[in-house]
């Protein structure tokens, strides 16, 4: 899922797209212009669809400072922790309306909602989540109920959602997209409740974080670890969908890792979809993984079956067109 460089499809865009086969797309900036503006971009990617395989195009639509798209057609929603204080139904036919806000200048994929739990008076050292109220709450049910209510307005508008940063940034400091060696030395296993309501409550697509975990693996940045990927969150928690990454293109809590190296990385823990801000790495990370498959048979299967999630995930959203 690739960057749009400006919020437009510029040449070197749609060249890469049509070369490398690159299969999503999603807006980087916020944006004032508008929805019949920015319905002229997703219509011109659209129509890159090759294959009868149509887009995913996102955009970060949380609500608060954290609201890419902005002006005519677009509300004005309010942040998380102003969400996490409406009724949950009444917050579920919110985001159904903000949701056809978005698909009407088609957008079908909103980075949002946030999972993550940051513990009582923690808001103010949590750079990520707390700093920018992006919590429904500070506890595990409040937010999961409140972030389901929005996973539901949002499909039902026909917008996928992704929950995240699993296994969630609530307990850092730092912010990883601005920030290298982001740590959390306290989340375990058992500390996963708002994670476990949201596969429970069938989110189609969980976000793994760029943070390190030293009680869970300290060895890779989560989105790098088998095991949280696979043991936690494919084993211990059941989730059978989509599993995306946050950033790897251009955040810097990964700039000391290769790009090719952190597509396979991310791919053998058990990702499906990568993000990536920016072309450079985009293009060095395919490269990478068509070389890889060609030396490993077992590594061609994983990216297989990655290929096949992502395209299921598109039938069920009606972007697959059969002939």
């Amino acid at each position: 899922m690739l960057g749009l460089a400006g919020d437009q499809l510029s040449v070197e865009t749609a060249h890469a797209i049509r070369s490398d086969h690159l299969g999503s797309v999603w807006f980087t900036e916020n944006s004032t212009a508008g929805a019949a503006s920015i319905r002229a971009i997703t219509s011109s990617v659209q129509r890159l669809a090759s294959g009868g395989v149509r887009f995913f195009i996102a955009a970060n639509q949380e609500g608060g400072e954290i609201q890419a798209m902005k002006g005519p057609g677009f509300s004005s929603i309010p942040a998380a922790t102003q969400q996490g204080t409406i009724d949950p139904v009444t917050l579920a036919a919110d985001a159904a309306q903000w949701g056809r806000e978005l698909r009407s200048a088609g957008i079908n994929f909103n980075f949002a909602p946030v999972f993550d739990v940051v513990p009582p008076g923690g808001d103010s050292t949590n750079q990520p989540i707390g700093v920018l109220h992006r919590e429904y709450g500070n506890d595990v049910p409040t937010v999961a109920t409140h972030a389901l209510a929005f996973v539901r307005g949002m499909g039902s508008a026909g917008v996928e959602t992704s929950a995240k940063h699993f296994p969630g940034l609530g307990r850092v400091q730092g912010n990883t997209d601005y920030s290298g060696n982001v740590v959390d030395d306290a989340t375990t296993t058992s500390d996963l409740g708002s994670f476990e309501q949201a596969v429970s409550g069938g989110v189609p697509f969980v976000m793994v974080a760029l943070a390190t975990y030293t009680r869970i693996d300290p060895s890779h940045p989560a989105a790098l670890s088998p095991i949280v990927i696979g043991r936690v969150l494919r084993g211990q928690l059941g989730f059978i969908g989509v599993v995306i990454s946050d950033d790897l293109g251009a955040t810097v809590a990964v700039r000391n890792i290769p790009p090719g190296t952190r597509a396979i990385e991310f791919l053998e823990a058990g990702g499906d979809m990568i993000i990536s801000k920016t072309l450079s790495p985009a293009t060095s990370m395919y490269a990478a993984i068509l070389s890889h498959m060609s030396a490993s048979q077992s590594f061609s299967r994983v990216v297989n079956a990655a290929v096949l999630q992502i395209l299921g995930a598109k039938r069920a959203a009606g972007l697959l067109v059969c002939s």
